[in-house]
């Protein structure tokens, strides 16, 4: 039972994590409705880009918003599958906590904690310690 519990959560993980990276995705493409968007395209993605980093030199904001994008679709695929989830899981929760400490320093720390970044970000550590788990 303690096996199936374990994997239960462990895919409840995924999922959540896979899904939160592809739906972010699909906002900023321009994917979802506009009444239920974010951002709604690319370029208010880039604008908001813009706001959490404003260290970083206008003309890297676009490179900067594609490598992001692209690793959460490349996270949120790979987290569905087996392939070197504790790495993949690791990965997932760095983004996801540079993401939550760029919201921090730039707008607050409210809007990293309203939409739970933290929370996203130690699920996905925690998904990384059950390949630990299995393994023993």
């Amino acid at each position: 039972m303690k096996i199936l519990q374990i994997t239960i959560i462990e895919w409840f993980l995924r999922l959540s994590l896979s899904a939160g990276f592809l739906s972010a995705v699909a906002d900023r493409l321009g994917f979802w409705p506009k009444e239920v968007s974010v951002w709604g395209d690319w370029e208010n993605f880039l604008e908001y880009t813009k706001t959490l980093n404003p260290f970083i030199p206008v003309e890297m904001i676009p490179a900067i918003g594609f490598v992001a994008t692209f690793l959460e679709v490349v996270f949120a695929v790979l987290l569905l599958t087996n392939f070197k989830t504790q790495l993949i899981a690791r990965g997932s929760g760095v983004l996801l906590l540079l993401f939550g400490l760029s919201m921090a320093f730039s707008t607050g720390l409210k809007a990293p904690l309203d939409y739970s970044v933290f929370c996203a970000s130690a699920a996905a550590f925690s998904l990384s310690q059950f390949v630990l788990i299995e393994k023993k």
